[in-house]
């Protein structure tokens, strides 16, 4: 929950204040500056993860973000924007991307391996619908805050009591044991940090004696890079074509309610996941899901309207959700501990550099006011080829799940 207050805030400060206008480049290159920090660590994610205490990891981590965020809170009161908020931000969402590798490699821990895709269902979708409702009460706080002063001041508290969360949650981590989500002690040796790009190629071959993983990871990467590029054509189709360019706060409005829209989509593709691996079999689940997202993305192709762009944010998110959990829990299940954290920093890296381009491609695609054929083209055809090629099943279908 604390993530979505927190990126309500950003979101708002940057794209959505009356002084500002929103473009697509500009749009694309804030995505890119949110994920350079993931790609930048990713290597040595895995060597961190595998070697110290995760429980230590979250409570730190957690500190770190409560005091970047801190001083994020001072940058915006005082209306900065160049390169000292930038610094912050970038170490704020850095730090992030250990906590939430740390806590995909540490779920294995702490369920059997039966339950490992409900689990994933329910720790994946219940963190994007807390981060959703986050970001509505971030968005209702500035609402209210905004109608008795500034923007920039209202953004600020939000920004404040984000920093206020992270510390409840390094106290919530600090009452784990030290070995309870691993890595266990006899799998804890002395690294150094240059070994990251060494454990990186490790966790590639790793994945090269398991295909079916490296391909479901390569189908994520593609699913979310598309999800990127459509996520920021909603951004400029709400602030510059559904409504008054002059009128941010309807645009914001609009993208509120197609982030809860696609929530909705979250919880049931995580609902049911369970179902469909159960009937069909991991793999064939996995196939089944991208060929439907791509169904719904060509759709949008044809007519771009309020109602067509909320159906397709709940049907994409439903289908790629079901996708995630899916096949994290087919990842996980191939991937003895020891070798989980490096595995999961190949899988980030690969997964931050498709959402990086997803954005770029968006931001090359894009008029200024967001209609446009192409993009979800563009994107419902590379689902629909992931399906039919990276998850045929002469590939793909290793073995039944």
């Amino acid at each position: 929950m604390t993530d979505g207050i927190f990126q309500s805030a950003l979101a708002s400060f940057l794209l959505f204040s009356p002084e500002r206008q929103a473009d697509p480049m500009g749009a694309a290159l804030a995505f890119a500056l949110v994920l350079v920090p993931y790609s930048v660590i990713g290597p040595f994610v895995g060597t961190i993860l595998d070697r110290f205490s995760r429980q230590r990891i979250l409570v730190f981590s957690n500190l770190i973000r409560a005091l970047t965020l801190s001083c994020i809170a001072l940058l915006i009161f005082q209306g900065y924007t160049g390169v000292e908020l930038t610094i912050f931000v970038l170490i704020a969402f850095g730090v992030n991307r250990l906590i939430l590798a740390g806590l995909s490699a540490a779920l294995p821990l702490m369920v059997t391996r039966e339950k490992l895709i409900a689990a994933n269902a329910y720790a994946v979708t219940g963190g994007s619908v807390w981060v959703v409702i986050g970001g509505g009460i971030g968005l209702g706080v500035r609402k209210i805050i905004d109608s008795i002063a500034s923007a920039d001041y209202a953004d600020a508290v939000i920004v404040s009591a984000a920093a206020f969360g992270y510390l409840s949650t390094a106290f919530l981590a600090s009452l784990l044991k030290r070995q309870e989500i691993g890595p266990l002690p006899h799998e804890m040796v002395k690294a150094s940090f240059t070994q990251g790009f060494r454990e990186m190629r490790e966790g590639i071959r790793f994945l090269e004696d398991h295909a079916d993983a490296a391909r479901g990871i390569a189908a994520i990467a593609i699913q979310r890079g598309g999800l990127t590029a459509l996520t920021l054509m909603t951004l400029v189709l709400e602030r510059n074509f559904f409504n008054d360019p002059q009128d941010p706060d309807a645009g914001l409005a609009g993208v509120t309610f197609m982030i809860v829209t696609a929530a909705i989509g979250l919880v049931i593709g995580a609902i049911v996941a369970p179902f469909g691996v159960a009937r069909f079999g991991r793999h064939r689940w996995i196939r089944f899901a991208m060929l439907a997202a791509s169904v719904g993305v060509i759709s949008l192709a044809f007519t771009r309207t309020s109602l067509t762009l909320a159906l397709t944010a709940f049907f994409t998110a439903l289908c790629g959700q079901s996708v995630k959990v899916t096949n994290d829990a087919l990842v996980q299940s191939k991937i003895d501990d020891i070798y989980r954290g490096r595995v999961f920093a190949v899988y980030d890296v690969v997964v931050n550099i498709s959402i990086v381009s997803g954005a770029l491609i968006a931001a090359i695609l894009l008029p200024t006011n967001g209609d446009t054929w192409t993009l979800p083209a563009v994107v419902g055809v590379g689902y629909l080829l992931t399906a039919l090629t990276i998850l045929r099943p002469s590939k793909f279908f290793i073995r039944s799940a």
